[in-house]
């Protein structure tokens, strides 16, 4: 496997930008060591605005619940040291990453660390799913699920067994030795006609 070791994250959020004065309102993420999930962090944070019922409805997440979380710059400040010195994931990555940016920026921080894209590698993987939704790609590798979606911590154990299979999946079915991130990061911008040659190549250059 190698042993390197990940962070894998979601965000739940106002709506779909930061850069429209969308906020973040809950941020979960998994450890995974080994392509083992080995720690969690969870916390809902309080963006100082209302939230509108569809994101209430979708996510369960009430405004209620908001006002008595802690702020959004404690609850970063806490996840930022969760995260550092691990590479990220997250399933549909730039739209995590660009909430991350966005909520570290606000408290003078600044993400080092680079991203994989859990949906693009499962593109290339698994061609042949229904979707390429977190949802449907769970039920299609019949993965761990508690049942509960668009909620973070949730969202993010989900999308760490995803991770987790494709490794498996990479290890049985080329006979990797071992799968770097950044091979996944590659792989994630691989044209998919050309994924077979590609992961034969490398398997071949591992011995």
């Amino acid at each position: 496997m190698g042993n390197y070791s990940v962070v894998v994250l979601d965000f739940e959020t106002t709506g779909l930008s930061p850069d429209g004065g969308d906020r973040a309102i809950e941020i979960g993420a998994v450890l995974l060591q080994d392509n083992r999930i080995v720690d969690r962090f969870q916390s809902l944070m309080n963006p100082e605005m209302r939230v509108n019922s569809f994101i209430s409805e979708y996510t369960g997440i009430t405004n209620a619940m908001l006002a008595s979380a802690p702020s959004t710059s404690e609850a970063m400040e806490k996840f930022a040291k969760f995260m550092a010195g691990h590479h990220l994931v997250a399933h549909n990555a730039s739209f995590d990453r660009r909430f991350l940016d966005a909520e570290l920026l606000r408290i003078n921080k600044r993400r080092q660390q680079d991203f994989a894209c859990s949906m693009l590698v499962a593109r290339r993987l698994y061609p042949d799913a229904p979707s390429h939704r977190l949802e449907t790609l769970v039920r299609y590798k019949n993965l761990v699920t508690s049942g509960v979606y668009h909620r973070a911590l949730a969202d993010a154990e989900m999308t760490a067994h995803l991770w987790i299979s494709m490794v498996i999946d990479l290890k049985e079915d080329f006979q990797f030795r071992q799968v770097p991130f950044a091979l996944m990061q590659q792989l994630a911008k691989v044209p998919k006609a050309a994924v077979p040659t590609f992961l034969r190549k490398v398997a071949a250059e591992q011995g």
